[in-house]
């Protein structure tokens, strides 16, 4: 009896309670708001190994340069990234393979400057406007090197040659469109006229340099530095507005003739990270973020100090910099060979504006 009023009491209880919670204001319980939407989830990316096409030879400080970065990019990305060298045409071989690649990010370019003078050389009808910019890296500095045994002590005792004898002083190159044919272009416009003799690629020049073949080469500091420091070759001066902090007294082109600030302010050897346009956004978003931690490793900040790198990811950090960077270059570079009969076509053909 005893439990069966406890039951009871138990009973009235709850429907007591029922009924306050039932009473009191008739609001109605508020009806969910709408949802923001969803964000999407990042592409699982990447899932297998990267190839990094570099478009020359092995060995050049594209190569060199590109598979640091490599090694670099790894370690955020979590996958291997594998660097194919695929040289011919002046880049146009290697860069055209990532064109014709899936767009999904597992095939990427690391190039020097070729793509903005490829359409006027008649190479390929391939710009930088085919790609986007993962990174602009850095700048190879172009300095002049002569024979340790060379006449040559100075920069001016080359330019003073070069003026009193016009045509005469042999210059080592890679052939037309090359920086090296650039760097001998602007010369001209400065009123200095070198003998050009052309050879295969950065180290042939080197070489004949060494051999005597030529008086001197403008090359990339990476490919020379250590036929500087061994004294086989001296470094007479840099081809820029800028000395370098490694050699902090040996001239720049710009203080020997001024003037000529508006050609040397100008990088001549940009290397960038580019992805096909149409590589998705997401993809291209994680491969950039990977790229900026890499260039904050203490092996790539390394890397760039002793090579005397110019850090053009300062210059150029973001997407909108680096494509108005990439037509100006094109401008002023593809311009200059037209206007000195080299290039096959007139840069109106693409409707590159006069710099």
């Amino acid at each position: 009896m005893k439990l069966r009023s406890v039951f009871l009491l138990a009973l009235v209880l709850c429907l007591v309670f029922t009924m306050v919670a039932c009473s009191g204001n008739d609001a109605k319980a508020p009806e969910p708001s709408a949802s923001a939407p969803a964000e999407e989830p990042k592409p699982e990316y990447p899932k297998k190994p990267i190839t990094m096409i570099v478009p020359y030879g092995a060995g050049g400080t594209t190569d060199l340069t590109g598979r640091q970065l490599a090694i670099q990019m790894e370690k955020f990305l979590g996958q291997s990234i594998t660097v194919q060298n695929q040289g011919g045409a002046s880049g146009a071989v290697g860069a055209k393979t990532v064109l014709d690649a899936e767009p999904d990010g597992y095939t990427i370019l690391f190039t020097a400057e070729s793509l903005g003078t490829q359409r006027v050389m008649g190479l390929s009808e391939m710009s930088y406007a085919d790609f986007s910019p993962i990174m602009v890296t850095v700048n190879d500095p172009k300095v002049i090197v002569v024979n340790k045994n060379s006449k040559y002590n100075t920069l001016k005792d080359l330019v003073d040659d070069m003026k009193a004898r016009p045509g005469k002083v042999k210059m080592s190159y890679t052939g037309p469109g090359g920086s090296g044919h650039v760097q001998s272009l602007i010369y001209n416009k400065l009123g200095l006229e070198a003998a050009l003799t052309a050879y295969a690629g950065g180290s042939d020049c080197i070489v004949a340099v060494l051999g005597d073949q030529v008086d001197f080469t403008n090359s990339n500091f990476s490919t020379v530095t250590s036929y500087i420091e061994s004294g086989d070759l001296k470094l007479l001066g840099i081809s820029a507005v800028d000395r370098l902090d490694k050699y902090p007294d040996v001239p720049t082109f710009s203080e020997v003739i001024p003037g000529s600030e508006k050609y040397f302010g100008t990088p001549f050897t940009p290397l960038s990270l580019l992805v096909d346009k149409d590589v998705p956004a997401e993809i291209q978003e994680i491969l950039k973020e990977a790229a900026a931690k890499a260039i904050q490793e203490q092996e790539w900040k390394d890397y760039v100090a002793k090579n005397c790198l110019e850090k053009l990811y300062e210059k150029y950090p973001d997407e909108a910099s680096a494509n108005k960077f990439f037509s100006e270059w094109e401008s002023l570079v593809s311009w200059l060979l037209y206007d000195a009969g080299a290039s096959k076509f007139s840069p109106e053909k693409f409707n590159i504006p006069r710099p």
